[in-house]
């Protein structure tokens, strides 16, 4: 049956017809947002006080810490940097499907080695996994998708952890995403805990080789300084309801570092600790950090969200560094500012669908040429690869 257009514009005109009452909302709610910030921006232990209360309340509370300065702290771009090697990885994946003849798995990790200012060309490196039959499968199961992220993210780190060591120092280790490793949204698994002590360990071993670690958060959709904000406003007598009240919903960091007006051209905010239920595992050198960055102009601002562990940022020449670099690496890109090295990585680690098509041919192939089973595909998939079917 196709789309019911007449249904859809209905709602899409009732939208329209709320549109002005809603931006009308949203602009009183940001100038309230800024006003908060003005008005707590010196006054981080009343704030500390304030997120401490609100966590015990609710443990998987997530926001920023404030810093020991001031909340609307900036620094502006830094200087030239003395050249140093800057290493990229990202990751892809294919994920098992049931409706396909043969059941696999594949975790592709591209990575950049550049070093700017030394006229070498920038090296490219590979590493391609498949997992097949047992591979696939914990004590609990088969592989779920998240479980296949956090390898495809374990990857990533171990490389670059084992490219640190063949080039000089100063020496930046950039992802695209988070530092912190994602999962276990339904409680912490046994593959989570053992997947978080690898990935820890890689961190410090990073931090032995003397990397400066960090991940590139590019448009976040985060709302963690407006959620501190947002606790700001509580009473004590409303932390106990601190999950469902959100008085800014709406206004977002982007917004407020960014179209807000509180980052020029290039400068980058206060660093934040971040406040999480994860904040537990991240001890020591490995707590998790952040701070915005401007990488756009003065008429088009840009806003990122770079998280560090604690190390860096406790590290100001570390902080300038990275800063530096990635302004730089953001140039490359022209109009719309990415980091090149990043963008470089993402090219190299992407699988695309021929390529997919490829290795399930070979590994059929290759298991009849054994004397091995292969199955077909299911008569789902059969109908939706009729010729002149538009599905998607």
């Amino acid at each position: 049956m196709p789309l019911n257009f007449p249904q859809v514009i209905d709602k899409i005109k009732a939208i329209g017809d709320g549109a002005r009452a809603r931006q009308g909302n949203l602009e009183n709610l940001r100038l309230r947002a800024r006003s908060l910030l003005e008005a707590w921006a010196d006054k981080p232990a009343e704030l500390r006080s304030k997120v401490e209360r609100a966590r015990q309340a609710d443990p998987s509370l997530r926001c920023a810490l404030p810093p020991d300065g001031r909340l609307d702290a900036s620094a502006p771009a830094p200087g030239a940097q003395s050249p140093g090697t800057i290493l990229a990885a990202d990751g892809s994946q294919i994920l098992p499907d049931r409706h396909a003849a043969l059941l696999f798995s594949l975790v592709n990790v591209g990575a950049i080695a550049l070093q700017p200012g030394s006229g070498a060309a920038p090296e490219v490196f590979t590493e391609s996994t498949l997992l097949f039959a047992d591979e696939l499968y914990t004590e609990t199961g088969m592989l779920t998708e998240e479980a296949i992220e956090q390898q495809r993210d374990l990857a990533e780190r171990r490389m670059l952890l084992e490219l640190a060591p063949r080039y000089p120092a100063p020496l930046l280790a950039l992802t695209d995403g988070p530092v912190e490793l994602w999962g276990a949204k339904g409680g912490e698994t046994e593959d989570y805990r053992h997947n978080l002590e690898l990935h820890k360990s890689i961190l410090s071993q990073l931090q032995g080789r003397g990397a400066i670690v960090a991940g590139y958060v590019d448009k976040p959709a985060a709302d963690l300084v407006v959620r501190l904000l947002e606790i700001a406003t509580l009473a004590d007598d409303q932390m106990k309801d601190v999950r469902r009240l959100h008085p800014l919903r709406g206004v977002t960091d982007l917004w407020l570092f960014g179209e807000g007006g509180l980052l020029p051209a290039g400068s980058r905010s206060a660093v934040f600790a971040l406040q999480s239920s994860s904040r537990a595992h991240y001890s020591g050198d490995l707590a998790l950090h952040f701070f915005y960055l401007n990488v756009g102009d003065q008429s088009h601002p840009s806003l990122v969200r770079v998280e560090v562990p604690k190390w860096v940022a406790d590290d100001a020449s570390a902080l300038e560094r990275l800063h530096a670099a990635l302004l730089e690496q953001c140039r490359v890109m022209g109009a719309r500012p990415y980091p090149y090295i990043l963008h470089r990585a993402h090219e190299t680690a992407v699988v695309k669908f021929e390529e997919k098509q490829q290795v399930g041919q070979l590994l059929a192939l290759e298991l009849q040429r054994n004397g091995g089973e292969v199955g077909s595909g299911s008569n789902k998939q059969s109908a939706k690869d009729l010729a002149g079917r538009g599905h998607r």
